[in-house]
Order: structure tokens, then sequence, then C-alpha cells
């Protein structure tokens, strides 16, 4: 069994605002978790909101500023590097009187930690307090205060109608404000490649090892399958970059953006990530310090290593162990439950209580998101029934006030966004004019209204759960992922901690299906959906090419997870073999 002398979990991102402020409520206790850099007009408005909570000067950065962008971004997460190293001093300084804080720290972390242990006889001993304060002041673990790329949100910007540089960008703009903040951490890049943006990174200092080895802002991937890990670790060691952390998130059991595969399942990925994570290394690390020295830069003494971390739908203890001591991995990324915990996020309260009440069948796997990919959504917040309103009004789509999101350019020169009003009128103009069966007419008015303003609808809930204006027409988006379905009891970081760890159960007491088939199951929901697309259009042979390939590596997943769980929880293997009744649909002969 592997031992953590820290936490063996941490917080992915959650949305674009959801976990915007979470470093500053975790990281003092050791937890990490990332920030999303996409919205720098929200992260402005929190940088006001935390400067006058902590009585520290404030001046707005406008949209006039030359970089505004960039220097957004710098000045907040400074800000959020100032706050939690004000956390960490309170702290520590907490220790020494065993107070509250220090207590609620050591409490939270794994019971194999011997922290814990020294802990415990600093409370009876004397010189064992006095070594337990010292070990506090040197040696306390402090959360990474993380940020997260979604490298396919790349916008180009103009000013004054010139379009800007390649570096104002709204990616690049993003990478230049995390390179030029003060932050020892990381940095997420994730939704596919870039090899642009990944350029981009040689310009700054921080992402190359110093000559001890040390990087002071390293590279995490978040990676669906090996092969792409692969590639990308060689692309970036080929800088002279190295890639510290694979972070494995399954395709389609987690929150927000979906990427799906074709139909490989995450256990066979993570096996594979088992078997091949020595390849992974020795293939990346000459090349690596080949371009170190092209680039004159000095060998490191120390040589860097990778660490492989998965995340997607876990939802109890023994899942967290299993993919620990099975796959080796070192975290596991809790997400979605996080949801539940006001204490971490940014949430407002009448969206929490909905996410409390939902149920399997409210939590859906939509088209909502302008990007053209999966979403991961709940049903019943504010935008969704807004959108609905809208269209039903004939007032379809949103004012574009933000622009994050700008890429079809199906009607007009110049990108607009799919769920824009301009985008929606001009399509179903069309639409009314093919004079479409009323059937299939409303399945496509149902597909082109179903775009949500994702730009505002992802902040809008921290916005009102700091009591900051936000206009009346700008309603929430949330991106919860399946696994909601299963908890309902609104808690504390306290709680949630020792759920994760075994010591108490937040699940609801009804049946929940191994993270791993809950994933299997969505796949042959999609799998599906493909075949029916397919029998109705069965010239596409390019399409029954992949529905083939995506059937056989259903196939080789379910085999494995027949074989993993055969002596180990033969259970999941008689919920796998109702699963799979279920679902004759993968008999179909292609």
């Amino acid at each position: 069994m592997k031992l953590f002398e820290n936490h063996s979990f941490h917080i992915p991102v959650l949305g674009v605002g959801y976990s915007i402020d979470t470093p500053i409520n975790v990281a003092h206790y050791g937890i990490s978790s990332v920030i999303s850099l996409v919205d720098d007009s929200t992260m402005e408005r929190m940088r006001e909101f935390y400067s006058n909570k902590f009585d520290i000067p404030f001046k707005k950065i406008t949209k006039e500023v030359e970089d505004f962008r960039a220097k957004r971004i710098t000045s907040y997460l400074n800000l959020v590097d100032e706050i939690v190293k004000h956390k960490v001093a309170e702290l520590k300084s907490s220790a020494i009187h065993a107070g509250e804080e220090i207590e609620k720290y050591v409490h939270m972390l794994p019971d194999s930690s011997a922290i814990k242990e020294k802990f415990n006889l600093a409370k009876i001993s004397r010189d064992a307090a006095e070594e337990f304060s010292k070990w506090v002041n040197e040696k306390l673990h402090v959360g990474s205060v993380d940020v997260n790329i979604m490298t396919k949100l790349d916008k180009v910007n103009s000013k004054n109608g010139v379009e800007l540089p390649v570096e104002y960008n709204d990616a690049h703009a993003a990478l230049r404000g995390y390179a030029n903040s003060g932050l020892t951490s990381s940095l997420v890049l994730s939704a596919g490649m870039s090899p642009r943006l990944y350029s981009y990174l040689e310009n700054f200092r921080d992402f190359f090892p110093d000559v001890n080895g040390f990087i002071k802002k390293k590279i995490i991937l978040k990676v669906s399958d090996f092969r792409s890990a692969l590639v990308q670790g060689k692309i970036f060691a080929g800088k002279g970059l190295w890639v510290s952390e694979y972070r494995i998130e399954s395709g389609v059991n987690c929150g927000g953006h979906c990427f799906p595969t074709n139909g490989i399942l995450f256990g066979p990925i993570l096996e594979e990530f088992k078997k091949n994570r020595d390849m992974l290394f020795d293939t990346c690390i000459e090349m690596y310090k080949s371009a170190l020295h092209k680039k004159e830069i000095r060998q490191p003494a120390e040589t860097p290593d990778i660490k492989v971390t998965a995340q997607g739908g876990v939802g109890t203890s023994e899942e967290h162990d299993f993919l620990i001591n099975n796959y080796g991995l070192d975290s596991v990324g809790w997400a979605t439950p996080f949801m539940l915990v006001p204490e971490v996020i940014s949430i407002d309260s009448e969206t929490i209580k909905i996410l409390a009440d939902a149920k399997e069948d409210d939590l859906v796997y939509s088209g909502l998101s302008p990007l053209g990919v999966p979403f991961n959504t709940v049903k019943g917040v504010s935008m969704s029934l807004h959108k609905e309103e809208l269209a039903k009004n004939g007032k379809p789509g949103y004012s574009c006030t933000k622009g994050f999101l700008k890429y079809n350019t199906e009607y007009t020169e110049k990108p607009i966004c799919t769920s824009s009003r301009q985008y929606q009128t001009i399509k179903l103009k069309e639409l009314e004019e093919q004079n479409l069966p009323e059937e299939e007419y409303k399945r496509a008015f149902g597909k082109i209204t179903e775009k949500e303003c994702l730009c505002n609808g992802l902040s809008t809930s921290t916005l009102l759960s700091k009591n900051i204006e936000v206009k009346p027409n700008f309603k929430v988006t949330c991106c919860p992922g399946p696994n909601l379905a299963y908890f309902s009891k609104i808690s504390t970081l306290k709680e949630m901690a020792d759920h994760i760890y075994g010591r108490i159960n937040l699940l609801d007491n009804r049946p929940r299906p191994h993270m791993f088939l809950k994933e299997l199951n969505m796949y042959l929901d999609i799998f599906k959906e493909r075949i029916e697309y397919f029998m109705n259009n069965r010239e596409d042979s390019k399409e029954l090419k992949q529905l083939q390939a995506f059937r056989q590596n259903l196939i080789e997943g379910i085999n494995y997870y027949k074989s993993l769980f055969a002596d180990k929880k033969k259970e999941v293997v008689e919920e796998l073999e109702r699963v799979l009744n279920n679902y004759q649909v993968l008999q179909t002969e292609l």
C-alpha cells in the first residue's frame, strides 16, 4: 500500500469561476487546487473583493490598459499568493498553542501520515511540542496554487479594428499573465494540443530548471490517453521543457466539457500508463537533456521525475485507494463532490440546492457548449430555464459580452459564438426555409437553441456567492459530472476529507455503480446513438470504420474489467453483467 505524508487528493479546476478562489480556502491546509484562467474580467472583480476583505490596496486594471488581460491575471494570482502566505503564517503561529486551525490541518491528513502521530505526541509532551512547532515552521506542506489554460480558447484579439499579434491571443495572454506572477506552482494545459502555445512557453525562464533542477513553474498535461501523453511529452522535451505531471481524465465521466475517446475505457488507459510509465520517462529525458544543452542551459544536478494522476468519477475511499495502489498514481482528483462544499468553492445558495437535490436523470450529457463538444451539466439551473424562455418568446441566444468562445465563421467573416443571438437568428431563419416535417424541425430547433453563454454562465454563480452585482440577464450554468447524483449533503471541507479517506460516508443510501462501470454505461449510450445515426446514413464508410473500432475497444475494455475484478471484487463483475444485458446494442453486427 502506498503511504502519503501529505494529501493524496487534489481539487481540479471547476468551471470558469467555481474554483477561482479555491486555493485561498484550502492551500494553507496542504491541499492543491486549480484556478481557471479563462475569465480575466471575473478575476478582476474577485481581486477587488479580496483586496477589500484583506485590506490590500487595489487599483483597477481597465480594458484601456496595455495588455490588460495578462496584467489582470498576474495581479489576481499575486493577490491569491499573498493571501495564502498570510494564512500559512497564521497557521504556523497557531501551532505553538495547538490551535484550532492546526488541529484541523492535521485531522484532515491521511491516517497513515506520520505527522498525525507527531502532533498527538506534541499534545502530551513538552519536548515533542517544541519539535512539532519547529517542524511546522520549517516543513509545513502548503497546497499548490495551480492554474488551468484550455488551449483551444486562444481567440485572436483586436484593438481599434486592428488585429493584434499572436501573443495577445486569449490563451497566450493568460500564459503570460501566469508566467509573470510570483507563484511557484504548476500550469495545467487541457483541451488538446497547441504547438503555437507550447512554443510560447519557451519565452519564460520560470518553466526551465535552475542548476539544482528546481523548476519554479511546472507543466501539467491533462490527457485522455497514453499516446497523446507520449506525443506531447516529446514535443515539450524537445524544447527543453519538462512535463512534471500527466493528469489523466475520463473522457466522459467528468464535469463540464467532455472529450470522449473512441470507446477506449478509463481502466485500460490507466493500465497502459502503468505499464509504460518508465518508457515515457526514458523517451522524454534524453530529448530534454539534449534540448537543454542546445539552449546552453546547464544540466541540472537533480534529474526531474514525472507524476501520474487521474480524475473523473471517483466517489468512494475504496475507489480512491484502488486507483492509487493498483495503478501507482501520485494523486487522485476529486472535483464534482466539492461542488457541495461551499467552504471550498464559490457557488450561490440557489444553485447548490439544485445540486444537492439532483438525481441521475437530472444530470445530463448535453450539447450546450458553443465549442461543439459534449458538456456535462444539471437540469434546472437558471441559464437552462432562461434560454428556453428566450427561445419560446422568439428571441433565442445571448448578447456576446466577453467573446471567449467566438469560433464560428459559417455566416460571418469574423468569428461569432454559436450561443449568440446573432448566430441563432441566422441559423433559425435558414431552418425555417427548409420546410422540414414537424418532429425533425423541433429536433433541429432544439439543437440550435440548446447552446448557452458559458462565458457568463460559468462565472455568475461565483459573483452571486460574494454578493457582487451581476446584470439581471446573467444566469447560472453549472458543470457537475454524473457522480454528483450519489451525493446530496452540503458538506464542510473536513467532512469531505474524511469521506475521501474513509473515515465517514457522505454517499446517499442508494445504488451507485463503480466509477469504471458508470463510464462504461456512458460510452454504451454514445455507441447506441452512433449506431442509430449510422442506420440512417449507411453510406458513411468512415463512420462505419470508427464504429467498428469503437465496438472493439469497448469489448477489450469489458474483458479487461472482467479479469481485473474477477478475484478482487466479484460484485463489480456481477454489476458488469447486468450492464451488458441492458445494452444488447453491443452485439450489433457491423
